[in-house]
C-alpha cells in the first residue's frame, strides 16, 4: 500500500466563512489555521500547500477572555533605537480587531514559506459585509467553542 501526496496542481480547493461574533479570538484563530493549512481534508500533506481560503467576518464582535484587554500586550519595533511601539489589545480590538485577527491566525502558522503561502488565503472584516459572493462561500458548519 502506497502513501498518498498531494500535488499541488491537483488540489481542489474551496472558500469557507468563520463568524468571529461572540466567539473567543484565539479559537477562531485556530480554526483559520488548520483550515489554511488543509489539516481538515482527508488528503493533508504536511509539506504541501493544500488549505482552503478562509473568510473571517465580524472580527469586531470576537471576544477575549479573562483579563487579556488588559494584559495582553502587541509589540513592535520601528528599527530605530528606541523604536519600541506597545499596544493593548483593549485598544488594538477598539480600533484594528481586523490586525489582531491577523496577529492570532499567523501566529498558528508555520513560519515559514507554508505560512505565508497560507496568510495570503486568508481575508479578514470587521463586519459582516465581505466582497467574495463570486467564489460562493460555503459556511463553517463545525463548532467553535
Amino acid at each position: 500500500m502506497s502513501t498518498f501526496i498531494a500535488k499541488a496542481n491537483e488540489l481542489e480547493r474551496q472558500w469557507y466563512i468563520i463568524d468571529a461574533a461572540g466567539k473567543p479570538l484565539g479559537r477562531v484563530a485556530s480554526v483559520a489555521a488548520s483550515i489554511l493549512r488543509g489539516k481538515h481534508k482527508p488528503t493533508y500533506t504536511p509539506n504541501v500547500d493544500c488549505g482552503d481560503y478562509v473568510i473571517i467576518i465580524n472580527s469586531d464582535k470576537a471576544v477575549l477572555t479573562g483579563k487579556k484587554l488588559d494584559q495582553k500586550v502587541w509589540y513592535r519595533h520601528s528599527g530605530y533605537p528606541g523604536g519600541l511601539k506597545a499596544t493593548k489589545y483593549r485598544t488594538l480590538m477598539a480600533t484594528r480587531s481586523d490586525k489582531a485577527m491577523e496577529l492570532a491566525v499567523w501566529g498558528m502558522l508555520p513560519h515559514n514559506s507554508l505560512g505565508r503561502a497560507a496568510m495570503r488565503k486568508v481575508r479578514i472584516y470587521k463586519d459582516d459585509n465581505h466582497n467574495h459572493q463570486a467564489q460562493n462561500p460555503q459556511a463553517w458548519t463545525r463548532e467553535i467553542k
